[in-house]
């Protein structure tokens, strides 16, 4: 089961009992569902559990059924149709419109008024024009309806909830989307999906705790990279200080004891490297010990 289908089944789990909100999310699926026109409203769900809440949804909002519904048997995409005059002149009027003149659809605000009754349209919208990427792949919710007046005013309807959707067109549709996994998550949990924002809110912890992994060791691994180019630059800087002065032993001991630390050393740290001294001595110490014998070299280059 896909990430999608899994909020859905999770919102289809909520009970549709108080009859303005039923109304509300009705509303939400009819503007965002396949067609709802003055001669056919069909809905057209892939979601087994949104399939099974439509007809109880139909029947407590507005006390009907419809007239085609898929068999029990149905699999992958189901259709639910009403094509009865009667039937859609009463779904219509129930939004203020009417069926023989309404040529195109607006949102009628005044169903909306009642607490929780925007949450309840914009759940509708979701589970029949909506879909989330599976968060472990990127983060992208979308809603998606065919009528272009309709997605310009549930924009506001999802700012007056606190959300700042993106808007586009795609085709014949009109897109309203989130791509921020905190304003997902805060949408699933206003719409009735709980489980399904903490599910988001841990992936994105999750995959931030392995981009802040991944970063580190390719930090330590770069810093690795530059300790052993820095060492065997200086192992090469000592063996030429070997051939300019003739052997590591015409070095005063505290510059041969560092030079072959360094040499037998040649993958530890300059820091590393100056606690091993005998006795220890700090990084700046050494550093300038190596540097003495490169300076030595190059005066006995120089001499020569």
């Amino acid at each position: 089961m896909s990430f999608s289908s899994e909020v859905k089944t999770e919102l289809c789990q909520r009970s549709v009992d108080k009859k303005s909100q039923a109304l509300a999310e009705l509303y939400g699926v009819l503007l965002y569902c396949h067609s709802f026109e003055r001669r056919q409203l069909r809905v057209i769900t892939q979601s087994e559990a949104f399939a099974g809440r439509l007809p109880r949804l139909l029947k407590r909002a507005l006390g009907l059924s419809f007239d085609v519904l898929p068999g029990e048997e149905t699999r992958g995409k189901r259709s639910f149709l009403i094509e009865d005059p009667d039937k859609l002149r009463t779904v219509f009027a129930a939004f203020g419109a009417d069926a023989d003149s309404t040529l195109s659809h607006h949102v009628n605000f005044g169903v909306l008024e009642e607490p929780g009754c925007m949450e309840a349209f914009v759940r509708g919208a979701f589970l029949a024009g909506g879909s989330v990427t599976d968060p472990e792949k990127r983060y992208h919710l979308e809603i998606a309806t065919p009528h272009q007046s309709v997605s310009r005013e549930v924009e506001p309807i999802l700012r007056d909830l606190g959300f700042d959707p993106k808007s586009a067109q795609r085709g014949a549709n009109a897109l309203l989307y989130f791509k921020k996994a905190d304003a997902i998550a805060d949408f699933f949990t206003t719409i009735g999906a709980p489980v399904a924002a903490m599910h988001m809110m841990n992936t994105k912890a999750e995959k931030e705790v392995r981009n802040l992994v991944t970063r580190r060791l390719n930090c330590d691994t770069a810093n690795a990279d530059k300790t052993v180019a820095a060492a065997q630059e200086q192992i090469a800087a000592i063996r030429a200080a070997a051939r300019a002065l003739g052997g590591l032993d015409a070095l005063p001991e505290p510059l041969k004891d560092a030079a072959m630390l360094r040499i037998t050393n040649p993958a530890v740290s300059l820091a590393d490297l100056a606690r091993l001294s005998i006795p220890p001595v700090s990084k700046s110490c050494l550093n300038h010990r190596l540097r003495k014998i490169l300076q030595m070299a190059e005066e006995a280059k120089e001499s020569e």
